[in-house]
C-alpha cells in the first residue's frame, strides 16, 4: 500500500515510511485531540476534506492522502525535503511566511527525526 501510494506521488517509500512511524507509529487508530488529526498520516480534518479522505482512520486512505498531501508540499516548497516536512507538522502558511524551519522545538524535532529515519530506512526499505 505504502509503496503503491508512493510512486502515484513520486515519492520514496521510505520517506513515507518514516513520516508514518513519526506520525502514528503505524497505528491506524492513532487520533490527536488537540488538532482532531487522525490516522496513520495524521490528517487534520479540514486537510484530510481537501485531499478527498472521508475516512482518515482508513489506512488505504490516509496513506493515499498523506502521500498526496506531501507531494503538494514538496512542489510547493520547490523539492526541499525540510521545508515540506515542517510544512506537513507545522503547517505551510509559518513556513512561507518563515522560509525556513520555524524555530517551534515540536516542528525542528519533528523534520529532524523524519530525516534521521528516512536515511536509515532509505538503506532497507
Amino acid at each position: 500500500m505504502i509503496e503503491k501510494a508512493a510512486a502515484h506521488n513520486r515519492l520514496a517509500p521510505a520517506l513515507v515510511a518514516s513520516v508514518i512511524v513519526e506520525e502514528s507509529a503505524f497505528n491506524p487508530r492513532a487520533h490527536n485531540t488537540t488538532s482532531g488529526a487522525a490516522g496513520l498520516m495524521q490528517l487534520a480534518p479540514g486537510t484530510a476534506r481537501a485531499l478527498g479522505v472521508n475516512d482518515p482512520v482508513n489506512p488505504r486512505q490516509s496513506v493515499r492522502g498523506g502521500c498526496r498531501y506531501l507531494r503538494e508540499l514538496l512542489d510547493r516548497f520547490h523539492d526541499r525535503l525540510s521545508l515540506a516536512l515542517a510544512a506537513y507538522n507545522a503547517g505551510p502558511t509559518i513556513v512561507e511566511r518563515t522560509g525556513t524551519v520555524p524555530h517551534l522545538a515540536e516542528t525542528r524535532r519533528y523534520v529532524s527525526d523524519v530525516l534521521r529515519r528516512y536515511a536509515r530506512y532509505r538503506d532497507t526499505l
